[in-house]
């Protein structure tokens, strides 16, 4: 997001359509527990600071356009109601997201004449910064835009991304493999040094927002 310091008011939205992205990804993950029998009905589904909020997701996003919540490993979500609704719990989040951000898009779509704008951007460049849009349209496309790609980013199946958990229940019986990510990727932390490394190199446009403009495009795309 910093690289959105030269144009203030999409800056701002950004980060704010972050702070939101943790919060309906908080909710949504709660409300899905609760819904399908894997959380007690007692519990509260309000965003807590310190469960909700990853130190190294807030550097991803100022660094590198987007980051992510913290994490909900497989300990974390019962499978003895089966793996179909462990899974739903972790694909939450994320989905709810991307619905979010698609919702406001089409809101912009509807709302200004120049949808050929949605179909000449990509992703990263919102997260760039679009200051020579008028400021109602750099609202809104910054704040779809930031709610989809921590959407997306977050389906990415490795840890402490929510795709992991996805992928993790859709297989019967995890191996070997998914053990020995697991232990690399979760326990000792490479897969948030991985994220770290794509969100900085290179320096002038990350290989994560790459690989956000090659998840986004059609996302992008429909409402043009």
């Amino acid at each position: 997001m910093l690289f959105a310091l030269g144009d203030p008011v999409a800056f701002v939205c950004l980060v704010a359509s972050f702070l939101l992205a943790l919060l309906l990804r908080a909710v949504a993950i709660r409300f899905t527990a609760r819904t399908v029998g894997l959380s007690e009905r007692r519990e509260s589904m309000l965003p807590r600071l310190r469960e909700d909020v990853d130190p190294f997701g807030g550097v991803a996003a100022a660094i590198g356009g987007m980051g992510w919540g913290r994490q909900l490993t497989v300990d974390d979500v019962p499978r003895w109601r089966g793996r179909g609704r462990a899974a739903a719990v972790f694909a939450a989040g994320p989905v709810f997201c991307i619905l979010a951000g698609e919702l406001v898009l089409a809101g912009y779509a509807l709302a200004f004449d120049d949808t050929a704008v949605l179909s000449a951007l990509t992703l990263g460049d919102v997260l760039h910064g679009v200051g020579y849009l008028p400021y109602a349209e750099q609202i809104v496309l910054s704040f779809g835009v930031g709610l989809l790609a921590f959407g997306l980013l977050a389906l990415i199946p490795i840890p402490p991304l929510d795709g992991f958990g996805v992928l993790w229940y859709a297989l019967r019986r995890p191996g070997p493999g998914m053990a020995w990510m697991r232990l690399w990727f979760e326990d000792k932390n490479v897969g948030v040094l991985i994220l770290l490394v794509l969100s900085i190199f290179p320096t002038s446009y990350p290989i994560l927002l790459q690989i956000l403009d090659v998840l986004g495009v059609l996302f992008l795309r429909v409402w043009s």
